[in-house]
């Protein structure tokens, strides 16, 4: 709850007596008993704002409700530009959508409208990861709980298959983790929602083997690093290599590990920044909303 402005109520005040009134005892002594008195109360500044209690561990302030920090926000590195969205585990809620039988949704317009009533709580949604020509999911896809394409640990060409790969999930507290494919299979991990993806774009800190620092291949990209208890969902703003976007991640955002989501179709929607990207052809996505009634 905010705290609201309020106007300082003035003390009684007890008429001074005339300079040509005599000082009888009793006045004195009244005078001398308000003088003591008004050493125990709150002084009142000359602006006419109550001061604050002298301790406030004896009298302590209502708490004031943090400001909701907007979703996404701007960020430098390097000459480049990133929108960085975060997901806050505890206070934001996070689903990954993919295509249903009717090949819906395929469009961030068609997710929101998909969403109903629930689109008014949307923070900011992206797509989530790769998929196959019929938009179907590549790898493995965990929609509350349910998984509806398993763990794919074959090899093959594209970014997909650079090994190592990994997998964005988020546990049943909501907690996200980001885990090399290997790692998440031995986890035995019973996530509430999961995407795979590939190239892992950072593992501990250390940059992929096959990503040089910034190299020739330019692409606008989306990928997302956790941070502690958030996840922190990237898309670069014009085409950048794979390795600025990991080191940004990294050095920038301060994130151990991180995966990469995809390039080219790279696509957001961002209520706050009247930003709704148009594409038609996407097969998943990721929509994070303020937590609220289910």
């Amino acid at each position: 709850m905010l705290r609201e402005k309020t106007t300082a109520r003035p003390l009684p005040v007890t008429e001074a007596p005339n300079a040509r009134s005599p000082r009888t005892p009793a006045v004195l002594a009244g005078r001398a008993g308000r003088q003591r008195q008004s050493a125990q109360l709150p002084s009142i500044s000359r602006t006419g704002e109550a001061s604050r209690w002298a301790t406030s561990a004896q009298y302590p302030a209502p708490a004031a409700a943090r400001p909701i920090a907007p979703p996404c926000a701007r960020h430098l590195f390097e000459g480049d530009a990133f929108l960085v969205c975060s997901y806050h585990a505890g206070t934001d809620e996070l689903r990954l959508v993919q295509r249903d039988a009717g090949g819906k949704p395929g469009s961030l317009a068609e997710l929101q409208r998909g969403l109903g009533g629930d689109a008014a709580r949307v923070r900011f949604a992206m797509n989530a990861g790769m998929y196959d020509p019929r938009r179907r999911p590549l790898g493995l896809f965990v929609a509350d709980g349910k998984e509806e394409q398993p763990l794919n640990r074959n090899t093959g060409e594209g970014n997909f298959f650079l090994q190592p790969n990994g997998v964005f999930w988020v546990d049943r507290a909501g907690e996200p983790h980001v885990d090399e494919t290997a790692a998440y299979a031995a986890r035995g991990a019973h996530p509430r929602w999961a995407t795979q993806s590939g190239p892992l774009l950072l593992a501990a800190g250390t940059l992929h083997p096959t990503i040089a620092a910034d190299g020739p291949s330019r692409h606008v990209r989306n990928a997302v690093g956790i941070r502690g208890r958030e996840a922190l969902f990237v898309i670069s703003e014009k085409a950048v290599s794979f390795g600025r976007l990991a080191r940004f991640l990294r050095d920038g955002l301060g994130c151990a590990d991180a995966l990469y989501l995809d390039g080219t179709v790279s696509s957001l929607w961002a209520p706050a920044l009247r930003r709704q990207d148009r594409r038609t052809d996407l097969g998943t996505f990721l929509v994070v909303l303020s937590a609220g009634a289910h």
